[in-house]
């Protein structure tokens, strides 16, 4: 399956997280009680951009490539899985941050 985002919609594969340990090495589980998790990928896609009040295409921010943290969506609507990765179709909006080394 090939997708192709619209208007300011952004298609990242998620980068596993690595596991949160203590100094000493005492592996931290993930807390269940985080209300909405956020997560790193790579940008895979992104849509042509929003239209403006004018009907002109408003460039996105990011390019595919771009490493970046970004807010899960609630709904499974924005969740698919392909050959093993997870993907996620989400709002220019939810993405909090480009990860720059």
């Amino acid at each position: 399956m090939k997708l192709k985002p619209l208007f300011n919609r952004v298609l990242i594969e998620a980068v596993a997280e690595e596991a949160k340990a203590t100094k000493s090495g005492i592996v931290l589980p993930d807390s269940s009680s985080e209300k909405k998790k956020q997560s790193k990928g790579v940008v895979i896609a992104i849509g042509d951009g929003r239209l403006n009040e004018k009907g002109e295409r408003q460039a996105m921010s990011l390019k595919v490539g771009d490493r970046v943290l970004f807010k899960e969506p609630w709904s499974e609507d924005g969740k698919f899985e392909e050959d093993g990765k997870k993907l996620y179709l989400v709002d220019e909006e939810d993405i909090l941050a480009t990860i720059v080394d």
